[in-house]
């Protein structure tokens, strides 16, 4: 079988969709099938064991052109065209078997980003609303996308809810959980151990892991430490909320209790995944979150939502704690509940629970058969 794979980011770019693809394609491959692959990006395009073209980020017009050009050309010898992203400028494509990874709503993403819905509208609610006409055809543009696919993939049976709800046949959604690839094991110290490396002193510590975006609560936290004085805050990630939150950590005199760390690698980050009393991420959007999957494999139990699909993953009190969205106080009081007696230790131990539901080498063969039922139909 001869895939074609349209992407929007991809390695060496940071965010799961890139990871997914980098290390599921070689896995194909090794299975004996033969991979093409489409991303906007300015890095190298050499050194990868298939064939890569990316698309330099030009001026919107012309790069999404030069993008259609190129899938057109790159789609005609396949046999299956698998795309990792919706929105992408797929025109004109040769009639083959199509499948499409869903993993968020990007009309609701976009929206926000671009100011026409406020930060604050929640997700699921953004499934019924009616807004302006720019929001509307962000909406019927990804019911246009998840109907023409053969099938659609999502890590999620949350997300599958969803897409089904833009008008995706039942039958054509299914769910392949998101998985930890194998060489993103955390690191096997002790938290003691993990502490000392980072130079971090002894007691009760946070880790919140992402993007600094307007849904994903970091000021919720932020709140929820001045009900907490004894605890603090370690920030990963960067993003267009960063200053906004760091002047609120100020406003909130929670600032020495906090500590922004910006970007970090994937081997130090293990690190911290290790050093952290528990993983914090009260968002009030996710597919299916990568980051609570890696703290649970590094032994560290988490503080979620009970948004999207973190009810999946987090089993409340078995490997953490699902709070009410949005609740500011419910938030504060599960921090003060996690740190109380045993409950940490207690949650740690169930870590490992449901984790084989996670596993790299299930999502591969889920994939692999799924995509080869769908060329062979």
């Amino acid at each position: 079988m001869q895939i074609f794979v349209a992407a929007g980011i991809f390695h060496p770019e940071s965010g799961g969709p890139a990871t997914y693809l980098y290390h599921l394609l070689p896995a194909l491959q090794e299975r004996g099938h033969g991979v093409r692959v489409l991303a906007f990006g300015d890095a190298p395009s050499e050194g990868y064991p298939y064939p890569l073209t990316r698309i330099p980020r030009r001026v919107l017009p012309r790069r999404m052109l030069d993008y259609a050009r190129a899938a057109r050309r790159m789609a005609h010898p396949a046999d299956l065209i698998f795309v990792n992203s919706l929105g992408l400028p797929l025109i004109g494509l040769p009639d083959r078997p199509r499948v499409l990874k869903v993993v968020g709503d990007l009309a609701w993403e976009r929206a926000v980003n671009k100011g026409w819905i406020p930060p604050t509208e929640d997700i699921d609610q953004f499934q019924q609303a009616r807004g302006g006409w720019r929001v509307r055809m962000l909406q019927a543009q990804r019911a246009r996308e998840v109907r023409r696919a053969d099938c659609v993939i999502v890590p999620s049976e949350y997300l599958r809810r969803m897409v089904i709800g833009w008008g995706a046949a039942p039958e054509r959604v299914h769910v392949i959980y998101n998985a930890i690839a194998p060489n993103h094991r955390a690191a096997d110290l002790s938290p003691e151990a993990a502490r000392a490396q980072l130079g971090l002193d002894p007691g009760p510590l946070l880790l919140y892991v992402g993007r600094l975006t307007a849904w994903k609560g970091v000021d919720a936290l932020l709140h929820a430490l001045q009900a907490v004085p004894d605890v603090r805050l370690l920030v990963a990630g960067d993003g267009p909320e960063e200053a906004r939150l760091r002047a609120l950590a100020g406003s909130q005199e929670v600032s020495a209790r906090v500590t922004f760390l910006g970007r970090v690698d994937r081997a130090r980050l293990a690190l911290y995944f290790r050093a952290a009393d528990y993983t914090a991420l009260y968002s009030g959007y996710e597919g299916l979150s990568h980051v609570l999957l890696e703290s649970l494999l590094a032994g560290t139990p988490v503080i979620a939502s009970d948004k999207g699909g973190n009810p999946e993953v987090v089993r409340h009190d078995v490997n953490g704690l699902l709070v009410p969205y949005a609740d500011p106080d419910a938030l504060a009081g599960a921090i003060r509940t996690a740190f109380a007696g045993d409950m940490r230790a207690r949650l740690a131990a169930g870590t490992g629970q449901g984790m084989e539901r996670f596993v790299w080498g299930r999502l591969v063969e889920q994939t692999t058969a799924l995509l080869e039922a769908v060329c062979m139909s």
